[in-house]
């Protein structure tokens, strides 16, 4: 099944070495083998069958590879976010013009102050949205989220956080109502008709897997997380992320998927 036609990523800049993390015991990326992961993450997309616009890096912002954040794309409109992270803020405005390539200006929506809103916490299945209430993400963002979907036939519920960063960090839907769930999201009641599958505590940052047209991308080194993904009878591509792990970023930080 084909859902998806056309990715965003933004090359890493340098300064990325100084990018937010919640982990300094991981270290500080090295940079140019963030460079080499990103190149082979462009090329496991596009083994997906979708076409890549790569967007340059910019020194401005050190976490801008993320781009997942600043933008929310649907199938029926694009939506440009507000971080919360106040050193992030600023990304919303450089995303503006590539989404615009893909975008009719009515079909482009805004978030806006005091709202605050990343895509790290949104979640997308079918036409309903799950959105964490995060540190990034608040209450009015949500609200405002809410109100846009609605115009285009599409609903939104929030789910609250307790401990990761983002609602993608610990749950990840796959399609065919797979997904993948760790730690606090094991035993929410917002996914109980869902096929669960269970990431052990030692691999849950893997739960941040990304189902493309059929196939899965995982990130290397998570044994029990591949083969969990390979049981469910996806075609597997796997990508090593570690230098983005050390900020905080997954595989579908890295892209916009539409």
């Amino acid at each position: 099944m084909k859902k998806f036609n056309h990715v965003i990523v933004r090359r890493p800049c340098k300064a990325m070495v100084e990018g937010i993390t919640s982990a300094p015991e991981l270290g500080k990326p090295d940079y140019e083998l963030a460079l080499k992961q990103h190149d082979a993450y462009i090329e496991a997309l596009k083994q997906c069958g979708v076409d890549v616009t790569v967007l340059e890096a910019d020194e401005r912002y050190p976490d801008s590879c993320f781009v997942e954040d600043p933008a929310l794309i649907t199938r029926k409109c694009a939506i440009i976010t507000n971080p919360g992270a106040a050193s992030r803020n600023g990304e919303k405005d450089e995303i503006v013009g590539a989404v615009k390539k893909f975008f009719s200006d009515d079909q482009i929506e805004y978030i806006k102050a005091p709202g605050t809103l990343e895509g790290g916490d949104v979640m997308m299945v079918g036409d309903h949205f799950y959105v964490g209430r995060s540190a990034r993400t608040n209450e009015e963002g949500i609200r405002q989220l809410t109100e846009i979907l609605a115009k285009y036939d599409m609903t939104c519920s929030e789910v609250k956080l307790e401990k990761v960063l983002h609602l993608k960090t610990g749950v990840n839907y796959l399609e065919n109502n797979n997904m993948l769930v760790s730690g606090e999201f094991i035993e929410k009641p917002d996914f109980e008709k869902y096929d669960k599958v269970v990431i052990p505590e030692e691999e849950a940052y893997a739960a941040n897997c990304i189902w493309v047209n059929d196939k899965v991308i995982v990130p290397e080194g998570y044994p029990a997380v591949l083969e969990a993904v390979k049981g469910m009878g996806y075609e597997t591509l796997l990508v090593d992320t570690s230098e983005y792990r050390k900020l905080d970023g997954g595989l579908s930080c890295l892209s916009l998927r539409f």
